[in-house]
């Protein structure tokens, strides 16, 4: 059973499902491994939890 995991900022459900279909397809055309094999982990995290040269990626993001 391979397993994909995911570490990232939060993000909507909407976003999340098309993450999973997607990276499971690409493995799956990549492995020939059946989608249905897949096992997909999205740990989410708040921006400020997040450290990206220095700042938070909630003050990286205030910036722009």
């Amino acid at each position: 059973m391979p397993v994909i995991t995911v570490k990232m900022g939060k993000a909507s459900v909407e976003k999340k499902k098309e993450l999973i279909e997607k990276l499971t397809s690409a493995a799956t055309e990549v492995t020939n491994i059946p989608a249905s094999s897949y096992t997909v982990f999205i740990d989410e995290f708040e921006y400020d939890s997040i450290g990206v040269g220095g700042q938070t990626l909630a003050e990286k993001l205030a910036t722009k």
